[in-house]
């Protein structure tokens, strides 16, 4: 598996290089005010990917500390508490669990 795995991630990287050496061209990113910035265009395209990327962090970094400050506030589980919730989990395994619903393939 780990083989596989590999392979995997070498030809996902190969695949990658080849598309950077077939655009290597240079590329005009025009902006306002009649700026432009040319740049072959592997690298605008891994600007792009990179301000992408940066933005998407920015974005999730409220959620993430709201989150941490809730998971801060919690008190500690004890070995108490979770023993007893690992008896809760066990006495519902033990319910018989039959479908809300029959299936509807009749099997």
């Amino acid at each position: 598996m780990r083989a596989l795995i590999w392979l995997l991630r070498a030809a996902i990287f190969f695949a990658l290089f080849a598309f950077a050496l077939n655009n290597q061209h240079d590329a005009t990113l025009k902006w306002f005010f009649g700026h432009e910035w040319r740049a072959p265009m592997v690298f605008i395209v891994l600007g792009a990917f990179g301000l992408g990327c940066a933005l998407g962090i920015f974005a999730m970094l409220p959620s993430w500390w709201k989150h941490r400050r809730v998971a801060q506030q919690q008190p500690p589980r004890t070995d108490e508490t979770a023993t007893t919730m690992l008896d809760a989990d066990a006495a519902r395994s033990t319910e018989p669990s039959f479908p809300e619903h029959p299936p509807r393939d009749g099997l």
